[in-house]
């Protein structure tokens, strides 16, 4: 039974109010004393000699929404925490420093982590008991609130040096965890192979992805397994990506009416997804499912990217052109309630002939039974949590395979109804409660989804760079101090990360290579620099996750391994060597290699945790190819170059293009002055080289592209 006892319209919100974080707001009318992180908190702590009670979520977390009805919310709870602890709450999207080094602590002492993450710790930031979701009241295998509080106030009051004997422990565990990457030699190629061969034994082989359940689409493998295949030859690589991509996109995973990725699957099939929706996911899987369609050619893949970067551009994108951060998974305080069909709904939706259906075919229903798996019963497996009859929106066949089974019913027909009866549908739920909008704009992400839409406007269609130019834009106008150093987010107090550089590199060189436009070329080289005078471990090699101004934390740490997303070093020696080749200067594929020497330990040890340290050693090692066409970029012969180069699969190449003259090719010098070498005549010409070997020039399109066959 809650401890409620007052009425909602009397409490006074707590310090959170000021806060601009959605999540943080979201706490801002709890009876506990919420403080935001920063020096109050820890100084009350000190001050009136209580432990910190860390609470690290996000705003679309589905268990962080339950632990805050269940316990923040509650009188008897916050009464405790409100006498005997400071409690800080933490935005892990806005500060991932927090949330990446008290996730390794919780890892370390627990060996798991995941959100809700709770942390005990000494008012010295040094913790000593870590948790994820803690219900109320203690249940078989979990401690509940009311008697972890309760045991810790007490141990802290009676036992005080066994708390922080064991804080002190751990924290010097985190240290060494960190000063685990002290360098090596630069790894071997080998190391690809081994990484291979390790995803190999993960892959299902029925289902597609890796292990068991929950499954994550974790794109950024399914990338390496693309480049690995380009270089190998391995189809077996090919085959893992291709499987892994139709099974996702046929699943309840996808969002069938309203297009993007789900976060993760609860089980091996892809059939029923944790629902919230996440910008990173969208962007990272539209990147592959373009590498897909230019491996490949298939227009499946092509076609899913586009229903993605549709989703994004339709509801996650600002009226200024950034990109927000989030969509929940609850609706009305249920997961998925806003995804989920009744089998009587759906019939009357689309049970009649105006639903699309002109001829002796049957509705749009009977389209949509015979190409989904839908019950009457429900189709969940999870009444409990779903609700009796809900059905979630998972394909057994494609449009192509149905139509062949029907008289009287091409595939193009039957695709042109399930579109019809799609915006139905979709129409249908916009009416519905929406899951709320986290509505943060945070750089690392926003530079994820400039890259795809860069990516998807050079090989699927030229509208999209538009978004991706207006995306930039918004970052270089809206998120950089008035030195030009980067912001994580519009209100996030001067804090910047890794990430933030790394992913926004890589995004500018994607611009640059799908519109040649010097600025981008300049603004890679400006944030590079930048990123190398604030980040760079100067004594072992690497970067930080932090800047050399940032807040200090108990431990700096310097991460090479892959989470939710490629690592901040893996993206950092990624962008490094591509702009070391766009632009001649050998000091960032220096940088990049003094990154890989770092991490070669900690690689060796974990290929498949490592595959961006990975995918820099891949394009560092070769093949790969830097490719110079000058000219007139209004001419159809140098146009006819792109075109050739654009939509093929060539993941470790760079390409350059410099106009005949005019102040853009003295821009590009000036980022690159080797391309002085490079005259340029009144045709177009294309320089091809490779490791250490130029062919000669050409202007034969043919002749161009069988040098990159070679």
């Amino acid at each position: 039974m809650s401890g409620e006892t007052g009425p909602e319209k009397d409490r006074r919100p707590n310090r959170l109010i000021h806060e601009k974080s959605p999540y943080l707001l979201q706490h801002a009318d709890n009876p506990v004393e919420w403080y935001p992180w920063g020096d109050e908190a820890f100084e009350e702590a000190k001050q009136t000699d209580r432990p910190v009670f860390l609470s690290i979520g996000y705003s679309t977390c589905h268990w962080c929404h339950v632990m805050e009805r269940e316990s923040f919310s509650d009188t008897e709870v916050a009464s405790i925490m409100n006498d005997h602890f400071v409690s800080i709450k933490v935005d892990r999207e806005e500060r991932p420093d927090i949330d990446a080094l008290y996730m390794i602590t919780a890892q370390m002492m627990t060996g798991r982590g995941g959100w809700p993450l709770t942390i005990l710790m000494t008012p010295e930031k040094k913790p000593f008991y870590a948790a994820t979701y803690i219900p109320k009241y203690t249940r078989v295998s979990m401690v509940g609130m009311m008697d972890l509080l309760k045991k810790t106030e007490e141990i802290w009051r009676t036992r005080r040096e066994e708390l922080e004997k064991s804080a002190d422990h751990i924290t010097a565990l985190l240290k060494s965890h960190v000063n685990r990457n002290e360098g090596g030699d630069t790894p071997g190629i080998e190391l690809q192979d081994e990484c291979f061969d390790q995803l190999s034994r993960m892959y299902d082989q029925e289902n597609g992805g890796f292990g068991n359940a929950p499954k994550f689409p974790t794109p950024h493998l399914l990338s390496f397994l693309l480049h690995y295949w380009k270089r190998t030859g391995r189809k077996e690589a090919l085959d893992m990506v291709d499987l892994t991509l139709r099974r996702m996109r046929m699943g309840g995973m996808y969002d069938h009416v309203g297009f993007g990725f789900h976060r993760y699957s609860t089980d091996r099939e892809w059939r029923v997804p944790h629902f919230e929706k996440m910008l990173y996911d969208q962007a990272l899987m539209a990147y592959v499912f373009i590498e897909a369609y230019e491996a490949t050619g298939e227009s499946f893949y092509g076609k899913t990217a586009e229903e993605i970067l549709s989703y994004v551009l339709r509801d996650m994108t600002s009226p200024e052109g950034g990109f927000y951060t989030a969509e929940d998974a609850d609706t009305e305080g249920d997961e998925g309630r806003y995804y989920l069909w009744q089998m009587d709904e759906l019939r009357s939706l689309l049970g009649g002939r105006d639903a699309g259906f002109e001829d002796a075919a049957g509705s749009g229903f009977d389209l949509l039974t015979g190409i989904f798996e839908l019950r009457e019963p429900g189709n969940t497996g999870n009444e409990e949590e779903f609700g009796r009859g809900a059905n979630i929106l998972i394909m057994r066949q494609s449009i192509g395979e149905y139509a062949a089974r029907q008289q009287n019913l091409d595939a193009d027909r039957a695709r042109d109804i399930w579109e019809r009866c799609r915006v139905k549908l979709l129409g249908f739920r916009r009416n519905r409660t929406g899951p709320a909008r986290d509505g943060k704009i945070l750089t690392d992400w926003n530079s994820l989804m400039v890259a795809a839409l860069a990516r998807a406007g050079r090989t699927l269609d030229p509208l999209y760079l538009d978004a991706a130019r207006r995306g930039a834009s918004f970052i270089l106008r809206q998120l950089r101090n008035a030195d030009g150093s980067l912001l994580h987010t519009m209100h996030g107090k001067g804090t910047v990360f890794l990430e933030d550089y790394g992913f926004f590199i890589i995004a500018l060189l994607e611009l640059y290579r799908s519109t040649f436009d010097p600025l981008y070329l300049e603004e890679a080289v400006a944030a590079a620099d930048r990123m190398i005078g604030l980040f760079e471990d100067k004594a072992s090699g690497g970067f930080f996750s932090t800047p050399d101004n940032g807040e200090k934390h108990i431990v700096r740490l310097k991460e090479g391994t892959d989470g939710s997303l490629p690592s901040g070093n893996g993206a950092a020696a990624q962008g490094l060597i591509r702009l070391a080749r766009l632009t001649g200067k050998s000091s960032y594929e220096e940088a990049a290699v003094r990154t890989l020497r770092a991490f070669s330990s900690a690689a060796s040890a974990s290929p498949t945790g490592h595959v961006a340290i990975l995918d820099a050693l891949g394009h560092l090692a070769g093949p790969s190819f830097e490719i110079v066409i000058t000219g007139d970029p209004k001419k159809d012969d140098v146009l006819g170059l792109i075109r050739e180069l654009n939509g093929r699969f060539l993941p470790n190449s760079v390409v350059v293009l410099k106009p005949a003259n005019g102040n853009s090719a003295a821009r590009l010098e000036a980022a690159a002055p080797f391309l002085s070498q490079y005259a340029s005549g009144s045709g177009a010409t294309a320089y091809v080289c490779s490791g250490s070997t130029c062919r000669p020039p050409t202007g034969d399109p043919s002749v161009m592209l069988r040098y990159l066959g070679e």
